[in-house]
């Protein structure tokens, strides 16, 4: 349709024009344009005018069943749902939806980097699914992407491990809970840090060092522990995460960049960007880019810190992937410290996009009706309690319909992910099961349910015979219109890295088509109604199938 504008455009006036077309209020048309008010300055004419002369050649296309010139220059276009069909068929293609926007471009997307100490937490719920989610987007428009799980296997949580296991467990719990004896071992020796802490004693903090520079220097026993206790939690990491139905290309977490990163310093130090301080702490000043608090990269006592490998795994990057961008899956409260590490990255002559990626937390509500971060002591929190407790409740959902396994799976991964799009990301979620589940709001069973309704009506028409319809397509417009916007959503998703309007426009297309099935029977329609009908329904199936596939949903095939 732009495209035809713009023709339209050169023909009178001898320019070419970018035409952009929006979607007003469905009583002014279909769509609308201001290109007459963009292009008056340029040919001195006032804007009425153009807009008048171009509404003419448009009306002589056939093509429109409106075209009236608004205000000072506005054109309002309601186009016959045949034309819009007919563009639609012009642009279909085996990807439709996808692009070459991103064509020759490379980013790294960092998900969803859990903490090897404990088990999988609810918390890394959302680094899993935006980070997922902005991978195939980023795809979908030709990007390539290197997805990237950094771990967090390094540092204190290690120190803790080994002083907690040495004081609170044993081999025989280890062997009988695995991870999850870890975690409550973790959360044991935190709780006595703070303690002892309190009590202005050093004794567990200093042993809890004192492991994390074993480590660092290559003790056998160290290097044993570290070996023994990450296989066990990555082994669980790996389990969760195919659950979850995601993956990455690479797992280099930071133990692999912990030596990296000390060489990495030590330049910093040469180049004079760091400083070392009378302690033998080594940080870099970060008041040329705003900052008062400068960024500390290494520990008084040698240790590595996150700044430490975070400065090597930047360089690494650059040196082995060359990326145009480099996406960091991480929640809201880690804003400021990505803030100083890109401006460290900057100080160091780092041209590649550095961008967080930052999102809301994930709540609940309390009796009282009040909302709060999601928390053990008020349910579950580790993955895969959640996931059970996911799979139940598409058991109750699907009654006693005869539903696979399978299916019961993609119906509760579907409800849990897709209430992570609800809003923009930036947001907090509220968790509650009731919505999540619901078959008539936003909710990915809705859109789930959408999609198998579709299907099983092309299942039952799969031998209908093609046809050289004459159709109008009157009933289909409001779809059809809904369909050739799915493009520019995925373009516009993949440039904001903002998967929740594909989301949307999923939400949007499920209840057009719930509103089609009020009006319009599809198996009782004519013989060339029915084939054009069903040619329209299979576009249908194609995009809400796409849509959710991009945000890491399966549409079941029976719920």
């Amino acid at each position: 349709m732009d495209s035809k504008i713009s023709q339209i455009i050169n023909n009178l006036f001898a320019v070419n024009a970018t035409v952009h077309l929006t979607r007003p209020n469905p009583a002014f048309g279909d769509y609308a344009t201001n290109v007459a008010l963009e292009l008056s300055g340029q040919l001195g004419v006032n804007p009425r005018v153009v807009a008048e002369k171009i509404a003419v050649e448009l009306q002589k296309t056939g093509d429109f069943s409106m075209v009236e010139v608004a205000g000072p220059g506005f054109i309002n276009l309601r186009v016959t749902a045949k034309s819009l069909e007919d563009s639609l068929q012009s642009v279909w293609s085996d990807n439709f939806g996808s692009s070459q926007d991103g064509a020759g471009k490379t980013a790294v997307v960092e998900y969803p980097s859990p903490n090897m100490a404990k088990p999988y937490s609810v918390g890394h719920l959302r680094p899993g699914n935006q980070g997922w989610a902005v991978k195939k987007l980023l795809e979908a428009t030709g990007w390539r992407v290197i997805s990237d799980n950094h771990l967090g296997d390094y540092g204190a949580p290690f120190g803790i491990w080994v002083t907690g296991f040495l004081r609170f467990s044993s081999e025989a719990a280890l062997e009988k809970d695995g991870v999850y004896e870890l975690g409550r071992v973790y959360i044991q020796t935190k709780k006595v840090l703070k303690e002892e802490k309190e009590r202005g004693e050093t004794e567990l903090a200093d042993e809890v060092q004192s492991w994390l520079i074993k480590l660092e220097n290559g003790d056998q026993q160290a290097v044993d522990y570290s070996a023994r206790f990450n296989k066990i939690s990555l082994d669980h990491i790996h389990n969760v995460m195919a659950r979850l139905k995601i993956s990455t290309d690479y797992e280099m977490g930071e133990a692999f960049f912990a030596p990296r990163g000390k060489e990495a310093v030590q330049k910093l130090l040469d180049s004079k960007i760091a400083i070392k301080n009378n302690d033998n702490s080594i940080i870099v000043p970060l008041d040329d880019y705003g900052f008062d608090v400068p960024l500390l990269v290494q520990k008084s006592n040698g240790a590595a810190l996150y700044a430490t490998t975070d400065l090597a795994t930047i360089l690494y990057r650059e040196d082995n992937w060359h990326p145009d961008k480099v996406i960091y899956c991480v929640g809201a409260e880690q804003q400021f410290y990505f803030s100083q590490l890109f401006a460290m990255a900057k100080k160091l002559g780092i041209k590649t996009e550095l961008y967080h990626l930052w999102f809301g937390t994930i709540d609940q509500k309390n009796d009282d009706g009040t909302r709060e971060k999601m928390s053990s002591r008020k349910g579950v929190v580790l993955m895969e309690a959640l996931l059970d407790q996911a799979e139940a409740r598409a058991r109750q959902l699907t009654g006693d319909r005869d539903v696979s396994d399978d299916d019961i799976k993609k119906i509760a991964l579907g409800a849990i992910k897709f209430s992570d799009f609800a809003a923009d990301r930036r947001t907090n979620i509220l968790f509650d099961w009731d919505s999540i589940f619901a078959l008539s709001g936003f909710s990915g069973p809705y859109i789930q349910y959408a999609a198998v309704r579709v299907n099983k009506i092309l299942q039952d028409n799969q031998n209908i015979e093609s046809s050289l319809s004459d159709y109008d397509y009157e009933a289909e417009k409001a779809i059809i219109v809904r369909l050739l916007e799915y493009p520019d959503v995925v373009k516009l998703a993949a440039r904001d890295l903002e998967p929740h309007k594909v989301a949307g426009f999923l939400y949007e297309l499920a209840r057009d088509l719930n509103r089609y099935y009020e009006t319009t029977r599809i198996n009782e329609s004519e013989a060339n109604q029915k084939w054009a009908r069903v040619e329209v329904l299979k576009k249908v199936s194609f995009v809400i199938e796409d849509g959710l596939r991009l945000l890491g949903i399966e549409v079941p095939t029976r719920m």
